[in-house]
Parts: C-alpha cells; structure tokens; sequence
C-alpha cells in the first residue's frame, strides 16, 4: 500500500483529529471529512454572545482525570495546555422534596476524585490537535453517504451532493457506530454480526442535554458552597461548579428528565425552570444570570439516531466492534464507543485513536 494514497478519517471530533495528528507526524497522507461545519463533534464550548471576557464554556465534555487517564494527560502537556482543578471546596446541596430545603452535607476529604479542567474549555484541546495537522486536511460541510470495496483493493466514498469519489487508501470511522449503521451505505454490504454490533452500542451523550448558568462571579463559594447539588426534582439532577479559573462564575447542570419530556416544554421553559431550581437551591442571586447557555445533544442530527431517545438503564457495553476484519481491515473503527476502557470519555476517544493508528499501521505492514 502506497502512504501517498490517502488514508481518509470521517469525524473532526477527539478522535479523528488526534488520528490525523499521529498519522501526519509519520508521513501519512489524510484527509478528515467532517459533516459538521465546525471541527470538535461531541466537543462544544462556547462563549457568551458580546461577552468573551467571561470565559469559554463546555457543553459536552468537561473533565479528565490525570490519576488514571494517562493518555489525555499526557497529550495536555505535550501541546503545553494549561489546565486547573475543578472547584469541589466547601458544602454540598441535596434536594429531595420540594416542600424542604435542600439539605447541606460536608464531603469525606478525598471522595471526590481529583479531576482537571482545560483553560479556554476542551475546545483549546481541539484547536491544538488541529494546528498540528497541514492547512487543508479538515474539509468541513463534508457527509459521508456511502463507502466502496473496489475489485483493485482500493476504497471509494462518496459524499452528499458530490458527484466525484473520492478514492483511499483506508478508511478511519470515528463517528458512533449508530450513525454508521443508519446513515452509511457500504459495498460489499457489511455482515450481520458487525451491523448488530454498532446498532447495539448507544452513543455517548445522545440523549442527554447541558445547561450552564453563566454569572459575573461564582457567588455559592461566598456562602460556603462547592456548587455540587444533586437533586430528586429536577430538572437538572446533577449540578457542577463550571466557573472558569478566575472571574466569571458559573453552574451547570445534568438533565433528569427524558429528551422527549424536554421537547415537548421547549428550550425556553426548560431554561426557565433551569433557573427556577438554581435559585431555589442557591438563593436568590441564582436569579441574576448573565446568560444561559444550551446544548440537548438528542436533537443534535450529527449525534443521534432514533435508538438514542430512550435514555440508558445501564452502563453502556463499549470496546471493539464485531466482525470488523470482513472488509479485508480497509475500514477501522475509532470513537469513544470503541474503547476497551474509559468508553465514554475523552480519554477512551484518544485510546481508540491510538489503537485505530496501531491498526493501520499493521495493515501497511502486511501489504509492503
């Protein structure tokens, strides 16, 4: 196999990006096709419209935790990212009934587990992948609809509203394994067991949606509270100090009502009774909000398929997929549902990354 042929990488998330990364500093030629007009997938964070000074905000993933995360960890620093610990200092909130306050405990030293936040958002973390790779990799506005095994060894994609192929050498899949199976057309078809395989992985964060409440200062630290609430009414369920290292302050929150439940209020209800609970559980200062920010991940069409409306019952079952050597190893699957650990974090996106690059550096191996 010729590395001038290009290896193609459809997803400019954590995965795709990183794969692009580590396979460009080894002399690869690749392209990632991303169908989204922005670079990051799962990744979002965003600023306040008119008031950038406040910060950069997540809403997706936040976190990671350099104890047992060491590739994340390890790739922060060597793209000189500075980081900060997220904020758990001081009291905890549990509301149970709406007709009592929510009660106030004080944490064991040490059971929250030490996790990092990225200055500017995870979002930096992107960027930074990106600015390794030479200008015109990424092509954004880019939908993969079908993928073609030729009869000379070589595969062929097709793009939405493209006529011509574009033609790889091999091809990356970071997207989750449901959009693949509902929105790719392969040739030869793929076998039953790899098809039944990436429907019955739910994709991460699909039904879930992220409210932060963005303040002028993280007022509850003055009162002597960590901004950690758990709540039984909702309808944020969980509830995190999102502020950023030093000025603005902000709370963000977990939903616990169903992403049906959240269409049929609609996303101006929804944040009003967002502001309603933080206000009742941090006081009125909760009220004075400079902004409120909002992702439902359910009605985002580049994260979800109809599967992933029923919220899960149990951890979800991630790790490699099935029957994936039917196609002669030209296609890989990468994304976070593909890793054998840590499958619904940043830190199993870069580890099935790295093993997606392993892969396909075997395949060349076999074909020299």
């Amino acid at each position: 196999m010729n590395k001038n042929v290009p290896v193609i990488i459809v997803g400019a998330g954590l995965s795709g990006l990183h794969i692009a990364s580590l396979l460009t500093a080894r002399g690869f030629n690749c392209s990632v096709l991303e169908s989204r007009e922005r670079i990051g997938g799962r990744v979002l964070s965003e600023e306040i419209a008119n008031r950038p000074n406040l910060g950069r905000f997540d809403l997706g993933p936040t976190w990671f935790w350099p104890r047992y995360e060491r590739t994340i960890t390890k790739l922060v620093k060597e793209l000189g990212l500075r980081t900060f610990e997220q904020y758990n200092e001081g009291l905890m909130l549990s509301e149970r009934s709406r007709n009592e306050p929510a009660q106030q405990y004080a944490l064991p030293k040490g059971s929250i587990e030490r996790s990092l936040r990225i200055m500017g958002g995870v979002q930096s973390l992107i960027d930074a992948i990106a600015a390794t790779l030479p200008p015109g990799t990424i092509h954004l506005n880019t939908r993969v609809t079908s993928i073609r095994q030729e009869g000379d060894g070589a595969v062929t994609l097709k793009t939405e509203g493209k006529r011509d192929h574009i033609r790889a050498g091999a091809v990356i899949l970071t997207l989750p394994p449901r959009m693949v199976a509902r929105n790719i057309t392969f040739w030869p078809q793929l076998p039953p067991d790899l098809m039944d395989s990436m429907v019955n992985k739910p994709t991460w964060m699909a039904a879930h949606a992220k409210a932060i409440a963005v303040y002028e200062r993280p007022f509850w630290r003055e009162q002597g509270l960590s901004g950690l609430a758990s709540s039984w009414i909702g309808p944020l369920q969980e509830i995190h100090d999102a502020s950023p290292e030093s000025g603005a302050g902000a709370l963000f929150g977990f939903f616990g009502i169903p992403a049906k439940t959240r269409q049929e209020l609609g996303e101006d209800k929804v944040l009003n009774l967002v502001v309603e609970q933080l206000t009742r559980l941090f006081g009125p200062a909760a009220e004075n909000v400079s902004a409120v920010l909002y992702k439902d991940w359910s009605r985002d069409p580049d994260t979800t398929v109809d599967e992933d409306a029923e919220p899960l019952g149990d951890y979800p079952s991630y790790g490699p997929l099935v029957g994936v050597e039917s196609w002669g190893k030209k296609i890989i699957f990468a994304g976070t549902e593909t890793a054998s650990e840590q499958g619904e974090h940043l830190e199993g996106a870069l580890q099935s990354a790295e093993r997606a690059v392993s892969e396909l550096m075997e395949l060349y191996k076999t074909h020299e």
